[in-house]
């Protein structure tokens, strides 16, 4: 009888354990189910993104989607776009611009310019609502080129001549390989006329510039910020300090608001790691291997 007894007390104790241990389970499953939804709601909160445009402009595809979801993302309050940029391809800064007019339909876009923001660099930062630069950023430069090498007197001297059969007196022109004729030249020339025609007449709409204005910036002349803030190429000096500030003041986006950036990034970036070694070879190749119609400053590579 006893033997009984002490059974089924052992059965009670046994029970209020697994009872124990239960809700124990339960408590611990609820816990981290609430900071799971803690941590999402921390990630969800709203913020300001940053994005930078450094280096030669190309096309990139990430970073056009980087700013298509921060267009999509109701808790981006508002985009700062960073450029420190000589320039780049008509193409790539056409692409730039068209994507961050897309995000200022839906929510503020201002540019903070560094030390350099010309040709594509300027062509992209027209479609903020709001440029700021520092005092001696380098900008404007508002213009764009065909450039194409001429190797003719090389191969002459060499003793090599290159012979090409051509569907049409332009086909193919200019090339390395022979002089550019004076037809293959006015069609260049038409081409970087249309180009620029479009740059100056997007540079007039969007900075509301009068005729003596534009004529003062057409001859791709480079302007520092302290003139390009006379010239009404750039709304205030300043960085992203004072981009914050009018954002807070004519926006009403919360100085507190957390900068997020949203460059788009590889897992690692050897660039990262060898950067300060082999930046400048990478930044000059860039530069040499544009070939064709471009906006681009680079004053030392003539």
């Amino acid at each position: 009888m006893t033997l009984d007894v002490d059974a089924l007390m052992d059965r009670r104790r046994l029970k209020r354990q697994v009872h124990l241990w239960r809700m124990l389970a339960i408590l611990l499953a609820v816990a981290a189910i609430l900071a799971i939804g803690a941590r999402a709601a921390i990630e969800r909160r709203d913020y300001v993104a940053r994005i930078t445009v450094s280096g030669v402009i190309v096309e990139d595809r990430k970073r056009n989607k980087a700013l298509d979801e921060a267009a999509d993302d109701d808790d981006v309050k508002a985009l700062i776009v960073v450029v420190n940029s000589p320039g780049g391809t008509v193409v790539g800064a056409e692409q730039l611009y068209a994507r961050l007019r897309d995000v200022a339909k839906k929510k503020p876009v201002v540019v903070s310019m560094g030390t350099l923001a010309t040709s594509a660099g300027y062509y992209i930062a027209v479609g903020a609502d709001r440029i700021f630069a520092h005092e001696g950023t380098i900008t404007a430069s508002i213009g764009v080129i065909f450039q194409a090498t001429d190797m003719t007197a090389l191969l002459e001297k060499i003793g090599i001549r290159v012979e090409a059969i051509k569907s049409g007196p332009v086909k193919a022109s200019p090339n390395p390989f022979e002089k550019t004729s004076p037809e293959a030249r006015a069609v260049i020339d038409a081409l970087v006329k249309d180009s620029f025609d479009q740059f100056l007449g997007l540079v007039r709409e969007r900075r509301k510039l009068g005729d003596e204005q534009v004529k003062a910036i057409a001859d791709g002349r480079v302007v520092t910020g302290r003139q390009a803030k006379a010239l009404g190429l750039v709304d205030e000096l300043g960085g992203e300090d004072e981009a914050r500030a009018w954002l807070a003041r004519e926006k009403k986006v919360a100085r507190g608001l957390k900068v997020k950036d949203i460059d788009p990034k590889d897992s690692f970036e050897w660039s990262e790691l060898f950067g300060g070694v082999f930046g400048w070879r990478r930044e000059l190749g860039a530069r040499l291997a544009l070939d064709g119609l471009i906006s681009l400053w680079h004053p030392a590579l003539k």
